[in-house]
């Protein structure tokens, strides 16, 4: 029998209401199936491991990060399939810092939730749940169909670390724009294999560190020296320059000098674009040639969450700045299209 393992995090999607009280409180997850009958029909063996207390999203940090990769690591041969239920705040981090912790990741890691929670009648969460097992539980050739870390989310599959929360009112919550989905739920389940990750030929292995000293530095008209400096001249080790268009930033002579002393003191700088859709491409116009000539690293097309964990990922893994901006301006796990 196909064995997943439930992780519930927290977030919207455990919620019921209190009749008593009339507010959202969580519910049992250990006793799911009594919630959603649905479950039963799909003939999988189902263990539920509950944080306890449960998390709001809003609080993950990268020690939870650590704690899921490392059950996930540790319970790994004896499932299928994991499916963690996250609130959808934070839920394209997560994604995207466990892509880069599991290495070599051969079983599905579905992340899902609702906008609403399980207990309303209208909710969204039984039907991203059940998908979600289902994908976790498909094989084909006697291997997982879908070897890495994605976001179910209204009928599609996302690539963990190309998704986006975009929309908090509509249950069409995600997007990945940057790279196609991976799957589409309609009256069938159909897989666009060409766009999904190969099996990997190593074992899996898991690195747990992350260093989360970055700074964010978003570019807007009129930005003043003043603001500026607070970040380049901060304690931070790396600044993720959020950039007009395809990359370009101001070309006044104190906003390179500031960009320029803060690589000279050792600080990584990387540039990706404010544009949801589209790519960094350095050195197209003069305004972002100085920074190509400087050494200010590219992101090229990833989302600002998988630029800011594969930062904090690559710099706790004892590499040189070199090897980080090698790295960083490469594809590790279908990341970035370079």
């Amino acid at each position: 029998m196909t064995k997943i393992l439930i992780i519930y995090t927290g977030g919207t999607i455990g919620m019921v209401n209190d009749t008593d009280t009339g507010t959202l409180i969580p519910f049992n997850f250990k006793q799911i199936q009594q919630n959603v009958p649905e479950l039963a029909r799909l003939n999988y063996e189902l263990e539920v491991h509950s944080f306890d207390p449960i998390m709001d999203s809003s609080n993950m940090h990268p020690d939870i990060w650590a704690e899921l990769a490392k059950l996930i690591f540790t319970r790994y041969d004896e499932f299928d399939g994991f499916v963690i239920l996250h609130g959808s705040d934070t839920m394209a981090y997560t994604a995207s810092a466990l892509s880069f912790m599991l290495q070599n990741l051969s079983k599905p890691v579905i992340l899902t939730g609702s906008q609403l929670p399980i207990g309303e009648i209208r909710t969204d969460a039984k039907e991203n749940l059940i998908t979600a097992l289902e994908i976790a539980a498909m094989k084909e050739k006697g291997k997982a169909k879908v070897p890495e870390v994605c976001i179910y989310f209204d009928s599609q599959l996302f690539r963990g670390n190309r998704s986006i929360k975009y929309n908090s009112e509509k249950f069409e919550a995600f997007r990945s724009p940057n790279y196609p989905i991976l799957a589409e739920a309609g009256v069938h389940l159909t897989f666009f294999n060409n766009y999904i990750l190969p099996q990997p030929e190593k074992e899996l292995q898991v690195l747990l560190d992350f260093n989360s000293n970055i700074g964010v530095l978003k570019m807007y008209p009129g930005i003043s020296k003043l603001a500026v400096m607070a970040i380049t001249h901060s304690a931070v080790d790396a600044i993720v320059l959020e950039t007009f268009g395809s990359g370009n930033t101001t070309t006044a002579d104190w906003f390179i000098d500031c960009l320029q002393e803060a690589i000279n003191n050792g600080k990584l700088i990387v540039d990706i674009s404010q544009c949801q859709r589209g790519s960094v491409e350095l050195g197209k116009y003069e305004t972002s040639k100085k920074l190509q000539q400087m050494g200010v690293v590219s992101g090229y097309d990833m989302t600002f969450e998988a630029t800011v964990t594969k930062l904090m990922y690559l710099m706790a893994q004892g590499h040189n700045n070199g090897e980080v901006v090698k790295l960083m301006e490469q594809s590790l796990r279908g990341e970035l299209t370079a």
